[in-house]
């Protein structure tokens, strides 16, 4: 149970950063709102995914770190056009 939240908190920590690193936005966020934004970004992309193909994204695997990331990525492109781009420091 335990490992499963670490697992899930460095799962999260990867998918946010790697959205961060592609939306320009990681000199702006720290290892917390990495993994926030990566939890976020996991639940956003997941809903996504089963209502677009009614399939469950589940387990650690590619499939999941993807979908977790696109949605991580949605996250963070909402976030910058209600922020209008400003910089936001963690």
């Amino acid at each position: 149970m335990i490992l499963d939240i670490v697992l899930w908190i460095v799962f999260g920590a990867l998918a946010g950063w790697i959205a961060s690193m592609i939306m320009k936005t990681n000199h702006q966020m720290g290892a917390f709102s990495n993994i926030a934004v990566g939890i976020v970004g996991a639940f956003i992309g997941g809903f996504l995914v089963r209502t677009l193909t009614g399939s469950a994204v589940e387990g650690f695997n590619l499939m999941s770190l993807l979908v977790t990331i696109l949605g991580a990525v949605i996250l963070l492109a909402i976030v910058k056009a209600i922020r209008g781009g400003t910089p936001h420091h963690a």
